[in-house]
């Protein structure tokens, strides 16, 4: 079996019957980085226990990059069409989405948790959509609106399920974990509409893409780090990572962060930014099978909001 890239689609050959079989490559490759995603947060929640976010984010970034320059030489990928004003939007757009979006993320996880963060995070898609309708005049049918609305509300109902033993924040953390929720959504949106928008004016390899919005968005942490006092130590404790620690953070980082990025680039580019947003954002519903083969316990409530989830997922191919 063969796999190519053609006119938007990844059309699959079959060696046996030579009968092509068309299917949606943007999609596929976003529900790809929603499923990877959500096996590398098994291994970051992990890493969390002992490794700041920020440091994290740094330690992530360099082995990605570096996972991408490989890929680059062994592919001889080393003429990108790099025109002035696409390359500023594909920066900003790491700028914004990994760089700023990443850190408020983590910020509001401070304010919020999990749970209600990745709640709020289900406002990218509608976002993204009605931005590139306004900005990119991309238009969505009624079908691909109420899939949009399904899914949303399948991933919602999933990650708000109460869960025991959970505090509660004051009034002054919930309005500040939700505003800064709201932030990081609309900055997660903000990078998909930019990626849109370059893509739209050059023709440039998703791996390009996904290099230079890491390196956009490394270099925004990185400054973060230098001009912070609080922050001095953060190299020096880098170094200090065992050598099993390290292995997990390159494991993390090739499956959520090279792969990841890779395919969500290769999603806005090959389909529509709304979409390709909404099945990005399905991380939490692949979570729901991980967490029974580790033994948990998963609910009716759960199960449901994964069935809801599929069917807006199914409305809109």
């Amino acid at each position: 079996m063969v796999l190519t890239i053609k006119k938007g689609e990844l059309v699959i050959f079959n060696i046996f019957s030579n009968i092509p079989l068309n299917l949606a490559g943007g999609e596929i490759a976003a529900l790809s980085a929603a499923c990877l995603w959500a096996i590398a947060s098994v291994v970051y929640g992990i890493l969390g226990k002992s490794i700041p976010p920020l440091q994290l984010n740094l330690i992530k970034g360099v082995i990605a990059i570096s996972f991408l320059l490989i890929t680059i030489v062994m592919t001889g990928d080393f003429s990108p069409s790099l025109a002035p004003v696409p390359l500023l939007l594909i920066l900003l757009s790491g700028a914004v989405g990994i760089g700023l979006g990443d850190t408020i993320f983590f910020a509001a996880l401070n304010q919020l948790g999990p749970r209600k963060v990745l709640l709020i995070e289900t406002l990218s898609p509608p976002m993204s959509a009605i931005a590139a309708s306004i900005f990119l005049d991309e238009f969505l049918t009624l079908g691909a609106w109420c899939g949009i609305l399904l899914t949303i509300l399948g991933i919602a109902w999933v990650v708000t399920e109460r869960v025991s033993h959970s505090s509660d924040n004051s009034k002054t953390q919930t309005w500040k974990g939700i505003s800064l929720g709201i932030l990081a959504a609309a900055a997660n949106s903000s990078g998909a509409i930019l990626s849109r928008a370059a893509f739209s004016q050059i023709n440039i390899s998703p791996l390009w893409a996904g290099l230079l919005r890491l390196t956009a968005g490394f270099f925004i942490i990185l400054v973060w780090v230098l001009i912070s006092p609080q922050n001095s130590h953060v190299f020096v404790n880098i170094l200090q990572l065992s050598k099993r620690v390290l292995c997990y953070c390159i494991l993390a980082a090739f499956l959520g962060t090279y792969l990841t990025i890779w395919l969500q680039q290769t999603a806005i580019k090959l389909t529509n930014v709304g979409i390709a947003a909404t099945l990005i954002q399905t991380s939490p519903i692949f979570i729901i099978p991980i967490a029974i083969l580790m033994g948990e316990k998963v609910s009716l409530r759960a199960i449901l909001g994964v069935i809801v989830a599929i069917v807006g997922i199914s409305l809109l191919f």
